[in-house]
């Protein structure tokens, strides 16, 4: 099974984009958006994981998520991968608020990697640029035009406390992909199943 550690925006931040979006999804009219109840900010995503191993890593990425403080966040400005010039995914930028806040995500995104690398758990590697995947394009697409119209998007200050570890269920068909959390692990504290 395929499961995924990442941040979830509350409900606020998700109005206050959904609301933003309204009038600018035809932008692009070739996107296929991302529905909001998908929204995350991925930490570390883990493509194999064998069933009876996902409590080892909700237990490792609550041992991470208990040693972390809260991190102050807003979704601001806009980007796409993997250049402007030939973009097939569109997202929100993620603008931790405090001085150290970009470090403090980054640490938190290393070390949910790292405890899945001690299960036994590969996760994807790379560089870590925080986001909020908002749509994908089946054919890559110039970008500048949706970025001038995204970029203006200064969303609420919102507060990262928790951590949530969840499952990906491929949809039926060609649909889209089912998340299922299974646990939310309070930043600073201990972690509750689902």
């Amino acid at each position: 099974m395929r499961a995924f550690a990442a941040i979830v925006p509350p409900t606020g931040a998700h109005a206050d984009l959904e609301e933003f979006l309204a009038s600018r999804r035809e932008v692009e009219p070739g996107l296929r958006w991302t529905p909001s109840s998908l929204w995350h900010v991925t930490l570390a995503f883990m493509a194999e994981v064998p069933q009876d191993l996902i409590w080892d890593v909700v237990d490792g990425i609550g041992e991470v998520a208990s040693a972390a403080a809260p991190i102050p966040l807003r979704l601001k400005g806009a980007g796409v991968f993997p250049s402007t010039d030939e973009a097939r995914v569109a997202w929100m930028d993620v603008h931790p608020e405090a001085v150290d806040g970009l470090a403090a995500l980054t640490g938190l995104a290393l070390e949910s990697r790292r405890a899945a690398h001690r299960i036994g758990v590969s996760p994807a590697e790379g560089g870590y640029r925080p986001h909020l995947t908002l749509a994908r394009s089946r054919r890559p697409f110039e970008a500048t035009t949706w970025l001038r119209v995204m970029q203006g998007y200064d969303g609420p200050l919102w507060s990262a406390d928790e951590v949530t570890v969840f499952v990906s269920h491929r949809g039926e068909g060609r649909g889209r992909p089912h998340y299922e959390p299974v646990a939310a692990c309070p930043l600073g504290a201990t972690i509750s199943r689902e």
